[in-house]
């Protein structure tokens, strides 16, 4: 009888172990009551603020979202944006809403949602651009030149698609370090549009390239599609969230939300106007 009860528990052990290692569903999150997502702290995509609360375009629609799905408890963790991946794949979080370039590289790790933001490149350079950039192309003119990007953002695809070289690149763990970087042993910091205009706003001694040309990849300037990205087995989840997703596209909160942190009513219909699908393809 003993053996029977060890037998029972043993295979409740198993059977409990294998859900735990099993997809995340959209049950699973209500029925433990929150949900843990993760930012990488680079304003205005998706930031905390000094009181602890989210904010940015990503954690702002991410709350007026599961919101509509129910969910109304989120956890967040602050997380350097080159290890937002990775730290997804070890179920660290169950999502991450930091505007993510939706790439094929990254689309081959993660399930991204359907675009949620467009936004164009941008140069972050010393107060009155005594190198005179315009473009990632001038960097790759001079091989004396040095230009900061992000650990793991993708403007680096970018810069050596027009030829910059990989030691003139200096990587940086985040985009708070731009400023000292820039103004120290950089000529420049590559990164989108908003990131940029963020961090020279107030600057005395750091200035936003303008006007600036964004860079021409395969015959097409690049344009930047961020979205949320959640572990591909977690389906149900995921599914759940990209419809709510796409109806909260459809309202005027949401275009409120996305023009409080200085997106165009063109670059939010260009998000609009992008499939996931053809973004994960290439196209």
């Amino acid at each position: 009888m003993s053996f029977l009860k060890i037998a029972g528990l043993s295979a409740l052990a198993v059977v409990a172990g294998l859900s735990a290692a099993g997809a995340t569903t959209l049950q699973d999150v209500k029925d433990q009551g929150y949900i843990r997502a993760a930012t990488a702290n680079e304003v205005p995509y998706s930031f905390m603020k000094d009181d602890g609360t989210s904010s940015g375009i990503g954690p702002d629609v991410a709350n007026a979202v599961l919101k509509k799905m129910g969910i109304s408890d989120v956890t967040w963790t602050v997380t350097p944006f080159g290890t937002l991946i990775p730290g997804l794949k070890a179920k660290r979080f169950d999502f991450v809403a930091a505007e993510q370039n939706i790439s094929p590289e990254r689309c081959k790790q993660v399930a991204f949602t359907e675009p949620n933001s467009s936004y164009g490149e941008g140069l972050l350079v010393k107060k009155g651009n005594p190198k005179k950039l315009t473009t990632y192309a001038d960097i790759a003119k001079d091989p004396s030149l040095k230009v900061a990007v992000v650990s793991g953002a993708n403007n680096i695809d970018f810069l050596r698609a027009v030829g910059v070289k990989d030691d003139q690149v200096i990587f940086i763990t985040a985009n708070a370090d731009a400023l000292a970087t820039v103004q120290s042993r950089a000529d420049a910091y590559a990164a989108t549009e908003l990131t940029v205009a963020s961090l020279a706003k107030g600057q005395a001694n750091v200035e936003q390239v303008k006007p600036f040309t964004d860079p021409v990849v395969n015959g097409k300037p690049v344009r930047n599609f961020g979205g949320f990205a959640f572990r591909p087995e977690d389906k149900d989840l995921y599914d759940a969230f990209n419809v709510a997703l796409v109806e909260f596209r459809k309202t005027d909160d949401y275009k409120k939300i996305l023009m409080s942190y200085g997106l165009s009513e063109e670059s939010i219909k260009a998000a609009a106007d992008r499939k996931v699908a053809d973004l994960c393809a290439g196209k």
